[in-house]
């Protein structure tokens, strides 16, 4: 492990504490801060819903973790707690169910942009003091919240988010990307903000790792690939594109999506079919086990180095965990674009 001088703090107040390990998925996943202190220091009803941040370095100015803590469990000596950042309240509204909203015909997000809607939602939800909202900004390219149906009802907040940012896909380069959310924090509070899905040919890149001095261990993960995938077009034109030797490989999995620059539907499956190759490309994931990279955020771009260009490359960064003492830490990083080749090419040179 790397030499580092953690600090974690309970509203604001730094704590001892014993050992720790932080984790977040990505894919608007809350993360999360288990750390352990010594029983003693604090009764759990003291505790319970107290803000948490957590810094790498105690010269940091924003933290890598703000949230709040949802469970506490005593072991002998040792009190753990464990945190969730500002998305576990819209994942599950600070308690045990999700954070929903009652959209009216007099209180709704008719008309406004996915941005716009997005902000109006946390409003609604009494839930823009722990989420801010002056970061958001809006989707690539600018949409509007307009469906055949005026969204109406009991909703989870959440699912509607994923619903509008999943009908925003950029056509502009030459592989579709999608539009993320995830939190960055100001120093002050967690902030919501909305991009484009990174360009792994074409951004700047963030850290770059090799196969001699910083990478430890790489394992393997496979995701599923949409084989059946539905592009809405504008004025109500569709385009389906179905991969039928995909299917017997993959099994049949859906993905819908709107786009209303397109205008015809032989557009629209052409679209899809540009859908189907990216998700083909990015079927699998990769984690890093590493000694460098713990200041990455989700979507930031990496180089990994070795001496065969067909193992190196670029690569977008999607999740990160690390796992820390009172002065040192091991990080891993999960990213995706490359088939499993590199961890095969890494081992093989161990042998």
């Amino acid at each position: 492990m790397r030499k580092i001088s953690p600090r974690i703090a309970i509203e604001g107040r730094g704590v001892d504490f014993l050992k720790g390990s932080y984790k977040i998925d990505g894919g608007l996943k809350s993360a999360t801060l288990t750390f352990s202190i010594p029983s003693e220091l604090n009764s759990k009803r003291k505790l319970w819903n107290k803000e948490v941040t957590f810094f790498l370095n105690s010269e940091d100015t924003a933290p890598i973790f703000r949230g709040w803590i949802k469970r506490l469990k005593e072991d002998y000596d040792e009190l753990q707690i464990h945190a969730e950042d500002a998305l576990g309240y819209l994942l599950k509204g600070g308690e045990e169910s999700e954070a929903i909203v009652a959209l009216t015909r007099d209180s709704n997000i008719d008309g406004l942009t996915v941005g716009a809607a997005v902000k109006k939602l946390f409003e609604l939800g009494k839930l823009d003091t722990k989420l801010g909202t002056s970061m958001i900004g809006d989707t690539t390219p600018v949409i509007g919240v307009t469906q055949a149906e005026p969204i109406r009802g009991t909703k989870k907040i959440m699912e509607v988010i994923k619903a509008l940012l999943s009908r925003v896909v950029d056509n502009s380069g030459t592989i579709p990307r999608p539009n993320i959310a995830r939190l960055i924090d100001d120093g002050s509070m967690s902030q919501f903000i909305i991009e484009l899905e990174s360009d792994i040919d074409n951004d700047p890149i963030v850290h770059t790792y090799n196969e001699w001095d910083n990478i430890i261990e790489v394992s393997i993960l496979k995701r599923k690939v949409p084989t059946v995938i539905v592009v809405n077009g504008a004025d109500g034109v569709k385009g389906t594109f179905t991969h039928d030797t995909a299917i017997a490989a993959f099994d049949r999995t859906y993905l819908e999506v709107s786009n209303d620059d397109l205008k015809s539907g032989a557009e629209c499956k052409d679209f899809a079919q540009k859908l189907f190759r990216a998700n083909l490309k990015n079927q699998y994931e990769y984690k890093l086990t590493t000694m460098e990279g713990a200041y990455l955020s989700e979507n930031d771009v990496i180089s990994i180095n070795t001496d065969n260009d067909e193992f190196s490359g670029t690569y977008r960064v999607i999740g990160k965990q690390i796992a820390f003492s009172p002065s040192e830490y091991k990080v891993g990083i999960s990213i995706n674009r490359k088939p499993p080749t590199l961890a095969e090419y890494i081992s093989s040179r161990d042998n």
